[in-house]
Formats: C-alpha cells, structure tokens, sequence
C-alpha cells in the first residue's frame, strides 16, 4: 500500500488508566497504512500490548480491536460501578470505600498474609483470554514484556518467543497488593518500577526507526499536593516515571554525542541517529482525575477512558501522521533533557 508506515510502540503502565491505551491502540488499529513491528510494555502497558498481539495473531486488526475490547470489559466485570467524577466537576468521594479500606489495610499487613492463598482475578482473565501459544508460534509483532526482579531491583525484559502467562502476570504484580510471581525461583514484581516502559528493545531488536510512546503517568503536576492521598499519589507517580526518564535523558545524550561526531559511527550510533520519537500523553486529563483514579476498573470508569485515549488518538493522527517515517514530532531534548549536567 503506498504510503505504509511502519511504528513501534511504548506503553506505558498505569493500572486502570491502561483504558486510555485501549482506546488509543483501537484508533490506530483503524488505519490501515500504519503497521506496528515492536511492542514493549510493562504492567497494564504490557496487558494492552499482549491482547495487540494475540488479537493481531487470531484474527487481524478487527481481532486485534475485539481482544481488546473483551480484555478490559472483563477487568471492569470484575469491578463494581462507581462514579466517574473529575476533581473540577464532582470533588469529594471518587472510590469505593471497600477500595479505601483493603488499601489502607495494606499500610500494615503483606499480601502473604492479607492474601495467603494469592488470589488473582487478573490470573482468570488471562488464562481465559491469551492463546499464549498462538501469541509465541504467530504473533505479527515482536513483544518486549517489562518485570522487576524482587532481589536486585533490576529490569528483566521477556521477549513473546518464550511469553507466559506467568511473564504477563509478573509485569503487573503489584507487590502491596499481590504476591510476587516466581519465574524459574526468582521473584517479580510489576515493571513499572524498573521500566516504563522499556524504550531500548525497540532500538536495538526493530527495524523501524519510529517510535511511539504512550504515556498514562503525568511528568508535571499543576500543582505540589498537600493531601495526604495527593502527596502519597504523587510519590509514586515519580516512582513509576523515573526509570523510564533516565532512558529517554540517556538517549537524548547518546543521540547530542552521535550529531556532533557523524564520521565516527558505528551500526549502533547509525541506529541511534535515525531514531525518531513521538508521543501521545494524557498528563492534561490525568491531572484532572482524582488521586485513586488507577485503581477505579470500574467498566463505566474504564469506557470513559477508551472514549478519551480513541480521542486523543485521533487528534494526534491527524496532527502528527506525516512525520511517521520522516522527522521525530517531540523534541527529546526539551522534553527531557539530555542527562548532561549542563
């Protein structure tokens, strides 16, 4: 098809707030000269792009888009209805209480004793819905799946080849919450902590050059918090935000060094060069959200989001489309420095 482009993809995690990817991956799923080779995601990220690829593997991009959507449905099935609210339109109580309280619980206890016996909803939709199998043998797009390794704090990245359902659940293992997942006797936990996402296996194992980042977790607040909740919020915010920032300011430098001496590069500088970067946030909403929005899977909440992330998908195709494949449409640099001290 003339004018096919080729993309990878970052997914951010962000727990309930992956919807908001949901809906930008089924926007994009719409058209039909935009292709994707490499996907690398952690926590809800690597959810949103493991039901990509098996959707992709079954049935195209409309299986994609139906794997998708029967993911998330699920997940908010599992939920109870609460109200939607915007801190600028419904201030005051924004979760269940029941929520409130388990969470508070977890202040004091471990899952090992809040929850002995390791019960998991996420473990039944995954099982029910990913044909791991079919993900490993025919998946179009190569998988990047983000984990944190419990005892040294370091990244582990499970590529789809060898993809398990416990490799999924490990990449969302919330440890407060859930028992670490143990692969081959080492323990995981959720991969935001150490990637997210993890940017260089899309430089390093793609071809495209053209990668897209999908962000859930703002970079700026409007404002320092005050609350309780707020600060606690906004702690961990930075927490799941700064390993991936440190990726982005080491590529920012790599790629100032690699300008400035051209005649010197080598394959892996040549491939740095040429990286070209896009983004599509959701910091201005996310903002707006009350602080407890990423554990709301309400399915009213999570619709909501897709509605919005199709939105925003929409908004940067038709702003940004024509630089797939030409020019990088963020500036690195500017939006997260070059890790020079200057």
């Amino acid at each position: 098809m003339a004018g096919r482009r080729v993309i990878n993809l970052a997914l951010q995690g962000g727990g309930a707030l992956g919807a908001l990817t949901w809906g930008i991956l089924d926007r994009l799923l719409q058209e039909p000269w935009l292709d994707f080779e490499g996907l690398s995601g952690s926590s809800a990220g690597a959810m949103n792009a493991v039901a990509l690829a098996a959707g992709l593997a079954a049935g195209g991009r409309e299986g994609a888009r139906q794997l998708l959507e029967t993911f998330w449905t699920a997940v908010g099935k599992a939920s109870y209805p609460v109200q939607i609210s915007y801190r600028d339109e419904h201030p005051g109580e924004m979760m269940p209480s029941a929520s409130k309280f388990l969470l508070g619980w977890t202040r004091f206890f471990s899952p090992y004793q809040l929850n002995p016996f390791d019960i998991n909803p996420l473990r039944r939709i995954v099982d029910e819905l990913i044909d791991f199998e079919l993900v490993r043998a025919r998946a179009p797009v190569r998988l990047f799946v983000g984990a944190t390794h419990v005892r040294s704090g370091t990244l582990r990245v499970f590529e789809g080849r060898s993809l398990t359902a416990e490799h999924l659940l490990a990449s969302a293992c919330l440890p407060a919450i859930s028992q670490a997942v143990v692969i081959d006797g080492d323990a995981y936990w959720d991969g935001g902590y150490a990637g997210n996402p993890a940017i260089y296996p899309l430089l390093y194992e793609c071809a495209s050059a053209d990668v897209l980042i999908v962000l859930l977790l703002p970079l700026m607040r409007d404002q320092a918090p005050t609350s309780a909740d707020g600060i606690r919020t906004r702690i961990t915010e930075i927490h799941l935000n700064s390993s991936f920032l440190r990726e982005m300011r080491s590529i920012g430098l790599a790629q100032r060094i690699v300008g400035r001496a051209s005649f010197l590069r080598g394959p892996l500088e040549r491939r740095l060069a040429a990286a070209r970067f896009h983004m599509i946030d959701t910091e201005d909403l996310v903002n707006r959200l009350a602080v407890e929005k990423s554990m709301n899977t309400s399915l009213q909440f999570l619709l909501r989001l897709r509605d919005e992330g199709r939105d925003r998908a929409e908004r940067w195709l038709q702003a940004e489309r024509q630089a797939i494949g030409r020019r990088s449409s963020i500036d690195i640099q500017k939006l997260f420095g070059d890790g020079s001290p200057l």
